[in-house]
């Protein structure tokens, strides 16, 4: 017998008949939790969460999820999609439910013509930066290659390319989308227009995307690109110079900062820095190599940097630049906000806090975002938050074997706690914790929420994607 949950609460036998002809409907695995391959398909990135699901399936294509889907709602379990299993809060997995595992659905079909990819649900950002590198080609994702590109596109979507192109949901153009009544739809521009509305940062809350079709863009295969790190003592100077830099960059120029307690004992770092506090920039400049150096003379000039690996190189070797900063397995706390302007005073905190972090594998962070996305009014798209200029991540992370973590997830809070009112008062949904709820989802959508609410009552009216960071139906 295989015990589930359901949206009630209540505890679900499945007999060897229901769980029999479940199977039979499907063409790719289902997984029960004693089954080989099970704990492997419910390993995500973030080791605080607890989450366990009772069935895992793994689709082949899109009529599994459908089987799936429709199991699901006649069985009144809980249901969630995992693609790169890389969210913060862990919502790809809902506890004593159904999971749907979509690493086997990672095809991405490029079309060079016509600048477009269509790409499946369960492709990490590795797989469509690779494909679309072979000709030249690129769309605006994140900054980790192993995240998957479901999550991240649905709750919105940024990373080096964002200055130049806007948002993830800004370049999208169709979905090929699963809802809640197991019905297959198109949502665009022109078909479904509210639930692409809906999609393009609402999250998980309207249906299971199964396919995305991306526009995309002239690029690469070469970027100037890379780290450049002082010594921690430095670092609020560097964060000075870095907000310099930020307010007159061209687009073409994006800079992020990190600072941090604890140098990692990576080879490209001199052995009497390990352990020892960093100021770091991690740069993508996406123009020509000759602008590149202009634009960049002056931060490499500054001071006296222990580490300066800018170059030109691949873009698909950028995109991947801060996978080791984030390893699967390991605990991770977040806390997160947009912000319209930097100034002395958030450098300052910036620096004080990341210098009093409990791990020395916390870090504090910021991503310049501001361009492209503010030319769009800020109902274009659930996404909103068209006036943020920079994103602010307190990162507080530890590794699993260390029980106590409630001083780290303090230390990230103490440090929201004085930051946050330089925010612009929106917050991004994929870097909202597990504990966060309704009050910051509400935050992350400010005007947009409403019509949200209106559009999961027509698609979702009895809350069956609620894996999430949840929007409930309008009544």
């Amino acid at each position: 017998m295989t015990l589930l949950t359901t949206l009630d609460g209540d505890k679900l036998q499945l007999d060897e008949d229901t769980f029999g002809g479940l199977r039979v409907s499907l063409r790719g695995p289902l997984l029960a939790p004693e089954a080989p391959g099970f704990d492997e398909a419910c390993r995500i990135w973030n080791a605080m969460i607890p989450a366990r699901p009772g069935l895992v399936v793994q689709p082949t294509g899109t009529a599994d999820i459908v089987a799936g889907v429709q199991f699901a709602r006649q069985h009144k379990i809980g249901i969630s999609a995992k693609g790169g299993g890389h969210n913060i809060a862990g919502t790809c997995l809902v506890d004593g439910g159904m999971t749907l595992d979509l690493s086997r659905m990672r095809g991405v079909l490029v079309d060079p013509g016509s600048r477009i990819a269509r790409v499946q649900a369960g492709c990490l950002l590795g797989d469509v930066d690779r494909e679309t590198q072979l000709f030249g080609l690129a769309t605006p994702l994140g900054f980790v290659s192993e995240t998957g590109v479901a999550g991240l596109t649905v709750g919105g979507g940024f990373g080096y390319l964002t200055r130049r192109f806007g948002w993830t949901v800004d370049n999208l153009l169709e979905m090929e989308v699963v809802t809640a009544d197991g019905e297959i739809v198109r949502a665009s521009e022109d078909t479904n227009a509210d639930l692409f509305w809906a999609l393009r940062g609402g999250g998980g809350n309207f249906g299971i995307v199964t396919a995305f079709t991306f526009k995309l863009h002239a690029l690469g295969p070469k970027v100037t690109g890379g780290l450049i790190i002082w010594p921690g003592e430095h670092a609020e100077e560097v964060l000075a110079k870095y907000r310099e830099a930020t307010e007159t960059a061209p687009r073409e120029l994006t800079l992020a900062a990190a600072v941090r307690m604890a140098a990692p004992p990576a080879p490209f770092i001199p052995k009497d820095r390990h352990g020892k506090p960093w100021a770091a920039l991690i740069v993508c400049h996406s123009g020509s190599k000759a602008q590149a150096e202009s634009d960049l003379a002056a931060l490499r000039g500054f001071g006296k940097p222990m580490v300066d690996l800018i170059g030109e190189m691949p873009y698909v070797k950028l995109q991947s630049l801060l996978d080791a900063t984030q390893p699967k397995g390991v605990c991770y706390y977040w806390k997160s906000e947009f912000l319209p302007k930097l100034s002395a005073t958030t450098d300052s905190l910036m620096n004080r806090h990341a210098m009093s972090a409990t791990s020395p594998m916390s870090q504090i962070v910021l991503f310049h975002i501001g361009g492209a996305l503010a030319e769009r009014s800020a109902d274009d798209g659930a996404v909103g938050n068209r006036d943020a200029e920079y994103m602010l991540g307190i990162q507080a992370s530890w590794p699993p074997d260390d029980k106590v973590g409630q001083p780290h997830v303090q230390w990230a809070r103490a440090a929201w706690q004085e930051l946050r009112s330089h925010s612009t008062g929106g917050v991004y949904v994929n870097f909202l914790t597990a504990e966060e709820g309704e009050d910051r989802v509400r935050a992350a959508y400010k005007d947009n929420y409403g019509r949200l609410a209106q559009v999961k009552a027509k698609f979702d009216p009895n809350n069956l994607f609620r894996s999430n960071k949840n929007i409930a139906p309008a009544s």
